[in-house]
């Protein structure tokens, strides 16, 4: 499995750059990581004897937060409010300035869904277009 952005790094590589001899960069060339890398897990395990990686955290509290009920509410009251007019709602309203992103992530972790109708087949008036072909 490949290391993607915002993930530790695997507990092997941990061990491995503990165990390993040589300085600071010596060590994170060797295994492809970044000097400052090393010196935390070094200084971590120096520390507090510690080589498992802690969870990581934003500690950033989401900007609707306070309003989850009052969405709720809302939503139940109005469920055939767009995104973009539920964003103004709550400008108007609670004075929380917010993009269709955060509103729709924040009512999706409530389970709500503002879709408004079912998906349909197409119009069989209009004629279908071919698809383009594919080069390579």
């Amino acid at each position: 499995m490949a290391w993607h952005r915002g993930q530790a790094y695997g507990q092997d590589l941990r061990e491995r750059v503990l165990t390993a001899k040589g300085s600071i960069h010596e060590v994170a060339m060797r295994f492809a990581v970044s000097d400052s890398y090393v010196a935390r897990v070094r200084s971590r395990y120096r520390q507090l004897g510690e080589t498992r990686p802690r969870g990581q955290h934003n500690h950033m509290p989401l900007k609707l937060c306070g309003l989850q009920e009052v969405l709720l509410a809302k939503v139940k009251a109005s469920p055939d409010m767009t995104l973009v007019q539920l964003c103004q709602w709550v400008k108007d309203e609670h004075g929380v300035s917010t993009g269709i992103t955060t509103m729709h992530k924040m009512l999706k972790r409530l389970g709500l869904t503002l879709k408004k109708r079912h998906s349909m087949r197409p119009s069989k008036s209009e004629p279908m277009l071919p698809k383009p072909a594919k080069h390579g």
